[in-house]
Formats: structure tokens, C-alpha cells, sequence
């Protein structure tokens, strides 16, 4: 994998080096450790397996052989760190359409749809003191060549790049489009350039009836807009306009 994405990849700064594993803990654990030990910016963690794989509020995530689990470090701006989720969202439903043709969505905050089944979850970590952000992480889990029948506890939820093409797929190819694209919108959004807009399209949450479970506290109402941070604006049954920055989002109804 590691030769393969090096002869493959032509970014800036994305993938210059590349660590991969056969079989890990977490990439985001790795990750981690070596932003600590300051390494530089792009570098990139990969698995060929997670035994340990972290989804959002701690949960597992599973990442068998046949799935692609990666980590990218970043050092960016605090502006920047609002639109890492974003931008990485975007990226993995631009890869998936430009690699394999297929439709793919956001379901905020941070999962890829195709259809109504998911394919792609993604992870942002940080470390910040004050206005200064010493590194962010990306983890990313993309159902490449997954078998979701395999996995009784996903059948039903998930589903794979192969399953939809009904062929297995390149990881390694999947892989370059999707660091490609992660760095030009980085860059984009960098430059100042507003990918919010472009982002907001693709939410296929805005619009629907739903409940959002944050802790202890759940709401339900229609997810009316996104805000240019990427916090989901609820109106409410009894008028009010509530922004939810975290949650677990169950849609209702259209």
C-alpha cells in the first residue's frame, strides 16, 4: 500500500510520508504520538486493519481487512479548524463520485451516505492552547471492499464501495483521489476560499424531520440550514431556532 500511494500521489504536502501498518490499535492513537513528537504536516497513517477503531463520542469502529482506515496530521490556523470536518466531508463524497460514480451524501456531522446506508465516518481531534492549535487529526474509515453481511452488528446500517459497483476496488487508487481531494480543499479553504456553500449542498439532513441526541438532551425538529462553522440549525415545534454543534442525528421524516 505504502509504494503504491507514493508511485501514485502527486499532493504537496499530503502523503509526503507515509506510515502504514498491517494491523493497528488506532491510526488516530499513532497519529497522535508522532504530532507530539511534531511531525510535520500531511503526514499520513495508514491500516490495512484497526483493531481498535474510534468513531465519534468514543464508540468503536469497525475496520476489517478490505476497509481503508487512515489518519492525516494537520497544523492548522484556528479559522481553519471549524472547516476541517467540512472539508474532509466534502472530499470523501467528491472522491466517491469521481472514483466510483456513485452518489454519495453527508448525514451531519460527519458520515457519508450512499443511499441510506453508511460508507464513510470520519473522526476530528485536536490539540489547542489559547488562539494556538498544535495539531489537528483526521481520521477517516471508508467500507472499500467491507462485506457487510459479514458483520451481523452493521448488516443492516452499512454498506461498501464494492457492494454498490458490484466489484472489488482499488484501495490504494481510492486512496490517492480521496488525500487529493482532502488537500486541494484544504488549500482552498486556506487561501480563504469558502467551501461552505458547495458543503451545505450535500447535506441531505437540511430539510428533514429529526431527532438529535447530545448526551442526556434530546430535540426534535426540522434541520433547517447549517452554519458556516458546521453547526446544524433545529427549528423547533414551538418556534425556537436551536444550534446544535454536537449530536447524534435520527431522521424522522422528510
Amino acid at each position: 500500500m505504502e509504494a503504491l500511494l507514493k508511485n501514485q500521489l502527486t499532493t504537496k504536502f499530503i502523503g509526503k510520508r507515509i506510515v502504514h501498518y498491517t494491523s493497528v490499535t488506532s491510526t488516530m492513537e499513532v497519529a497522535k504520538e508522532l504530532a507530539q513528537q511534531g511531525a510535520e504536516e500531511g503526514t499520513v497513517i495508514i491500516a490495512d486493519e484497526q483493531i481498535s477503531g474510534r468513531g465519534r463520542l468514543g464508540r468503536m469502529w469497525l475496520s476489517p481487512k478490505g476497509s481503508l482506515a487512515l489518519s492525516i496530521i494537520f497544523r492548522p490556523s484556528l479559522r481553519l479548524m471549524s472547516q476541517l470536518l467540512m472539508l474532509t466531508s466534502l472530499a470523501a463524497v467528491h472522491a466517491i463520485r469521481q472514483f466510483c460514480g456513485l452518489k454519495a451524501v453527508i448525514k451531519w456531522p460527519n458520515d457519508i451516505l450512499i443511499g441510506e446506508k453508511k460508507v464513510c465516518g470520519i473522526l476530528v481531534e485536536s490539540e489547542v492552547e489559547g488562539e494556538l492549535v498544535n495539531f489537528a487529526i483526521v481520521g477517516m474509515g471508508v467500507n472499500v471492499n467491507l462485506t457487510p453481511e459479514s458483520f451481523p452488528e452493521i448488516s443492516t446500517l452499512a454498506t461498501s464501495l464494492s457492494r454498490e459497483l458490484g466489484k472489488e476496488v482499488s484501495l490504494s487508487s481510492f486512496a490517492t483521489v480521496l488525500l487529493t481531494e482532502i488537500e486541494q480543499l484544504y488549500l482552498l479553504a486556506q487561501s480563504g476560499i469558502c467551501i461552505y456553500e458547495e458543503w451545505q449542498k450535500h447535506l441531505e439532513t437540511l430539510g428533514k424531520w429529526v431527532r438529535v441526541k447530545a448526551g442526556e438532551v434530546t430535540k426534535e425538529g426540522k434541520a433547517e440550514s447549517a452554519t458556516r462553522e458546521g453547526a446544524l440549525l433545529l427549528h423547533q415545534s414551538d418556534g425556537t431556532l436551536t444550534e446544535i454543534t454536537v449530536g447524534d442525528v435520527t431522521i424522522l421524516k422528510d
